[in-house]
């Protein structure tokens, strides 16, 4: 009977810094992710669109954001040869694949806001 060996690399554990799973913890909690993931939840948008729609995100972090969920090939982004030059942003397979737990954040978010804001109220005093 033949054992195969188990590194610890190839079980995926998101608490270490190694694994893959740990990148991808670290692009959900980033600040503005969420919301862009909510926002191309109907379909495609321009970038002026994807802004208004998030509100009060400066378009260097928009920028920054939407280059790294194209690097993690989440969002795709498809440049037009006009003048002006349209671009359009839209989810991936992938992106649309994490709709269903952003969904459920979203849900809990909405529910539990105003308990949060009041524990904040509370702590501040």
């Amino acid at each position: 009977m033949d054992t195969v060996a188990v590194s610890v690399v190839d079980v995926p554990d998101v608490f270490s810094p190694a694994c893959p799973s740990r990148l991808v913890v670290e692009r959900l909690g980033d600040k503005w992710t969420l919301l862009v993931l909510m926002a191309l939840r109907p379909g495609v948008l321009r970038f002026g669109e994807l802004r208004d729609k998030i509100g009060a995100v400066t378009p260097k972090v928009l920028t920054q954001t939407l280059r790294s969920l194209e690097r993690d090939g989440i969002v795709t982004r498809t440049v037009y040869a006009e003048v002006p030059p349209r671009v359009e942003y839209t989810l991936t397979d992938l992106g649309r694949s994490l709709l269903e737990p952003v969904d459920a954040i979203r849900a809990w978010c909405e529910v539990n806001g105003d308990r949060i804001a009041a524990a904040r109220a509370a702590s501040a005093v």
